[in-house]
């Protein structure tokens, strides 16, 4: 296969996954090893191609159609206890974490796609994290970041808003 036909296979294989795919699985699907798939990605990218690298792999960002609702929510809290217990929060309550963000005093606005929709996600997303031994974007910000989340409806988004303001997580805009 050549290389043009591999990029537009892998380009077609995420476009019809509703969820991210791990490079690793890309690089034994293809039979390549996942640095070309991170070079495939790069000029997939370079080519106009909106592919978002989260901590559960590549996904291209579906519209969010589906009469889903989708918020953003300022909130403020530390450690890796705290971002657990904040994430679970929301996931449990039928929201999807699509990214974070922080307004950096310097670089302006840093986000960052999560795409956290499970117990499961979260589980990688916090693996990931402490392997790493990376901090998070919001230790940036004193513990101040931006989630934008998706949500069914508003009443979900109300009874998200509400656990994390008792939690003492939620900064409330008003």
């Amino acid at each position: 296969m050549e290389a043009w036909e591999r990029r537009d296979e892998i380009l077609k294989t995420l476009k019809k996954s509703n969820k991210p795919i791990k490079g690793t699985e890309l690089s034994e699907r293809f039979g390549v090893s996942r640095q070309i798939i991170v070079q495939d990605i790069a000029l997939l990218r370079a080519r106009g191609e909106d592919i978002l690298a989260t901590p559960q792999g590549y996904i291209i960002p579906q519209l969010y159609g589906d009469n889903k609702l989708v918020k953003k929510i300022v909130c403020k809290h530390q450690g890796y206890d705290e971002i657990e217990e904040e994430l679970k929060t929301i996931v449990d309550m039928g929201g999807k974490v699509l990214d974070v963000i922080v307004d950096h005093p310097l670089y302006g606005e840093i986000k960052s796609p999560l795409e956290i929709s499970s117990r499961l996600d979260l589980e990688e997303f916090l693996d990931s994290l402490i392997e790493t031994n990376a901090e998070p974007l919001s230790s940036l910000t004193e513990g101040i970041h931006i989630h934008t989340i998706e949500v069914d409806d508003e009443k979900s988004f109300q009874k998200i808003k509400k656990a994390l303001t008792k939690k003492g997580y939620l900064i409330n805009e008003e």
